[in-house]
């Protein structure tokens, strides 16, 4: 009898070891995901009365936390692109959540939902802005917030467009100027520097990356699909969330995204001028989990015509682009994860005839 107890207490040992074992295997396959990407999701307002074309309803902006919670895994921003970065597993289905401008609303409406959620969340402000205008919060609040867990990040110092006078002499010391000028502040404010910059409006072009890349920023854009560890680190996307982007039905789907598995690419920088709007893209790119039949890429939800030669894919808008901001985006169902689909999406600023850059 008690060498059967023993055998018994053996195979336990053994079953529980096993278990463990499968377990780790489980969970690390967890945390590597399908291709080790996450989605950034962007809001501006959770208010009933700011413009519709940024805002959130506070009964909306609830509903969104609420989903994330059944299907998702909520990260800090940090988190995140700290660890797709340096190349670590993200758990699937990651999200980070992000706003911009330091809107008094922010604190007022949505940091209640998500403090009583647990989510944490990253807030990108315009310094000089900051306890200057009425609808911003204040230096206090800025403060309060960040004591709860709140994460701020350089919006730039007063929310200018990015792109006038990209042309003239010294545009690009100007404009790192004032970067640099709002990271410091945030330092003198008692914030971490994270080196990390939204682009007002969603707005850069190729010298702006490539002086932000040299100087240890990273850039985020506003543009949907997933990042990853092939992404253009100075031109991160974010999926905006709000106004007409607010229906979950749609959103959903984005937020389950892959980040398109991007070898390489060639486009033209995304700030156009006023009579060359009607750009070229290439892509070579990774298919072994996508049919290129099925990889599709849309302007304002006209499909566009694809030239394929192996793996590698070319096109051209269809026509040229309107004043102001544009994208296309390219998506590809995956083969192995029913209903997700690989997503890229590819911003385009064209000026007006006078030079300026639309709000």
């Amino acid at each position: 009898m008690r060498k059967f107890s023993i055998l018994n207490q053996k195979k336990s040992s053994f079953l529980l070891m096993m278990a463990f074992v499968s377990s780790i295997f489980y969970f690390t396959n967890a945390m590597a995901g399908p291709k080790s990407g996450a989605t950034i999701l962007l809001y501006h307002h959770v208010s009933d009365e700011m413009p519709k074309s940024t805002s959130i309803s506070p009964v909306k902006f609830r509903e969104h936390m609420q989903y994330l919670r059944d299907n998702h895994v909520v990260l800090s921003l940090t988190s995140i692109v700290n660890s797709i970065k340096n190349g670590k597993p993200v758990p699937e289905n990651a999200v980070a959540i992000t706003f911009d401008d330091g809107y008094q609303n922010i604190a007022d409406n949505g940091h209640p939902i998500l403090k009583e959620y647990g989510f944490p969340y990253t807030i990108f402000i315009n310094p000089a802005l900051i306890g200057k205008l009425k609808q911003q919060m204040t230096w206090e609040q800025v403060r309060e917030l960040q004591n709860d867990g709140v994460t701020f990040a350089n919006h730039t110092s007063e929310h200018n467009h990015l792109l006038t006078g990209s042309n003239e002499p010294g545009w690009l010391k100007r404009t790192m100027l004032d970067i640099k000028t709002a990271e410091e502040r945030l330092v003198k404010e008692s914030i971490e520097s994270l080196k990390y910059v939204a682009y007002p409006y969603g707005e850069y072009n190729l010298r702006l990356q490539q002086e932000l890349n040299k100087n240890g920023y990273i850039g985020f854009g506003q543009n949907s699909g997933a990042v990853g560890k092939n992404s253009d680190w100075q031109a991160l996307p974010r999926i905006p969330a709000a106004g007409i982007f607010a229906n979950l039905k749609t959103l959903s789907v984005k937020l389950s995204s892959l980040p398109m598995p991007i070898i390489s690419k060639k486009i033209p920088n995304p700030e156009l001028t006023y009579s060359n709007r009607q750009p070229q893209q290439k892509f070579t790119l990774d298919t072994e989990d996508f049919h290129t039949s099925q990889f599709s890429c849309y302007y304002q939800g006209e499909q566009i015509a694809l030239n394929w030669k192996d793996n590698s894919v070319d096109l051209t808008l269809p026509k040229p682009l309107p004043d102001g901001r544009s994208r296309i985006n390219c998506t590809a169902p995956s083969k192995t994860l029913k209903g997700r689909f690989y997503w890229y999406s590819q911003p385009w600023f064209v000026p007006t005839k006078e030079g300026k850059w639309l709000d």
